[in-house]
């Protein structure tokens, strides 16, 4: 997962509404595209704030206008909006009418080289479920949603399979890889084979873990020494 990088995985197809977009048109934005939130730009593609649902919630136009077609927003933006209504230290938007009025300022932004685990921490620090993906000057090239993320994990078990053995098992010249078997199934990798040393099997079972995509590793591992009973040792 660390290694997974935000350009990895985002999405480059990204919809947005400027400043002057109008309320009504801003609602359809988000239900046409079924998204629950979308970046506010300026005319050379800053990204100025972010437009939410729970915003869009604070008129009750938004809510009559929609529910009676049907729309239902998801529970966690109801709730977000029922505690907005109770907390007053909270600026009121309610009468705003265009996305620079009821959008959420400044947006929550992370860049493309940043890791899928640093998205994923500042989604849960923040609340959200996307965040927009900004160059070195602020400008919109993409969109990471916690689904763009899941797509780590669905990568094949040959592929899987591929890097571990080229990767980590190929690549760690202390080895002798004709030693090491790798089998991967469901996303679960097993490992079997020997090492001369504990720490070696312990290294390569590690670095497994760490390629994406890899749910799980199974060590199976055997070793001639156990060199790490010295670590213990003062």
């Amino acid at each position: 997962m660390m290694r997974v990088k935000v350009k990895d995985v985002m999405t480059t197809h990204v919809v947005s509404v400027n400043g002057s977009t109008p309320f009504k048109d801003v609602a359809e934005v988000l239900i046409a595209h079924s998204v629950s939130a979308v970046p506010v730009v300026d005319g050379e593609g800053h990204v100025i704030g972010v437009i939410s649902e729970a915003d869009l919630l604070r008129k009750e136009q938004f809510k009559e206008q929609y529910y009676r077609e049907g729309y239902q927003p998801p529970l966690r933006s109801r709730l977000r909006h029922r505690l907005t209504e109770k907390n007053h230290s909270i600026k009121d938007t309610a009468h705003g009418d265009t996305a620079a009025e009821l959008m959420t300022s400044p947006a929550v932004t992370i860049p493309p080289g940043a890791s899928v685990v640093s998205a994923i921490r500042l989604m849960d620090q923040h609340g959200v479920k996307r965040l927009p993906v900004v160059d070195a000057e602020g400008i919109l090239i993409g969109i990471i949603s916690r689904q763009d993320m899941l797509r780590v994990f669905v990568r094949s078990d040959t592929q899987i399979a591929k890097e571990v053995r080229d990767d980590v098992v190929g690549n760690s010249l202390w080895l002798e890889t004709s030693q090491i078997e790798v089998e991967v199934w469901q996303g679960i990798v097993t490992l079997t084979g020997w090492t001369t040393r504990r720490s070696d099997a312990a290294i390569v079972v590690a670095m497994a873990r760490r390629v994406h995509g890899v749910v799980d590793v199974v060590d199976r591992l055997e070793w001639g020494e156990d060199d790490t009973s010295r670590w213990g040792r003062k």
